[in-house]
């Protein structure tokens, strides 16, 4: 019959299947096994390793901001003792960090040239945040300006003294008095102009660029109300005198 023939190749089916399997774990059980130990093996492993980094890295905070806490303190060299270890081994950016706060410590103590050293350290790290990288060589060039030629000065932070890069200001200050001490008054001027006008700089910033500008015979006022009303300083109703604020 029909069914009967149905249930015959089924059973039939389903015992070759059972002698194909059984062939293959023979021929490759051991193999298979392997295989599966390894890869639990390595997770097992990979997941250790990932707790243990987890552990470090938070090991790594705790450290920096407990010397965070002493410089809140002005408690430098406290704080610059605290993430001594940081400096050798730690990841990137904590290692960064350790340094920056290291050379603030070192310039707090007066020793400029092991500040600059530890600011050179983070600006040649390839593993450093780049934006870190760009600050420390701001603030290598500001501990050094004195001792470096003008020429120097705006090859290291020229890149970074244009309108619309994160440091502009603080960069294009530096490379504008360079500009000033190479006696180049029109480029320092157009420099400490830009800064003037850019209202995402401070405005102590602002304040002595426009005085520079004005000093080299650069207008660097956009809104003339709008700086006296900074200043303190109002302008009465529609002939536009100045008055001085209640």
């Amino acid at each position: 019959m029909p069914a009967e023939d149905d249930i015959l190749i089924r059973e039939i089916d389903e015992a070759v299947r059972q002698d194909d399997a059984l062939e293959f774990l023979r021929n490759h059980g051991v193999k298979l096994l392997s295989a599966i130990l390894v890869l639990i093996a390595g997770l097992g492993g990979y997941l250790l390793w990932d707790n243990f980094r987890e552990q470090q890295l938070e090991e790594q905070s705790e450290t920096l901001i407990a010397a965070l806490d002493y410089t809140d303190q002005n408690d430098f060299k406290t704080a610059a003792e605290k993430v001594a270890p940081l400096l050798d081994e730690a990841s990137p950016g904590a290692r960064t960090a350790a340094r920056l706060l290291q050379a603030g410590a070192a310039i707090e103590a007066g020793d400029t040239d092991k500040a600059a050293g530890l600011y050179q350290q983070v600006a040649d790290d390839p593993e450093a945040p780049p934006a870190m990288r760009d600050l420390a060589r701001i603030r290598d060039v500001a501990v050094r300006f004195d001792n470096m030629k003008p020429a120097d000065v705006i090859a290291r932070l020229g890149s970074l003294a244009k309108p619309g890069t994160p440091y502009f200001g603080s960069a294009g200050e530096l490379v504008a008095m360079a500009h000033l001490e190479a006696g180049n008054k029109a480029e320092a001027g157009r420099l400490f102009g830009e800064i003037a006008k850019d209202e995402d700089q401070p405005e102590t910033l602002r304040s002595r660029a426009r005085q520079m500008a004005g000093l080299l015979g650069v207008d660097a006022i956009v809104d003339v109300d709008k700086l006296l009303e900074a200043q303190g300083v109002g302008t009465s109703g529609n002939n536009g005198d100045a008055a001085v604020a209640d």
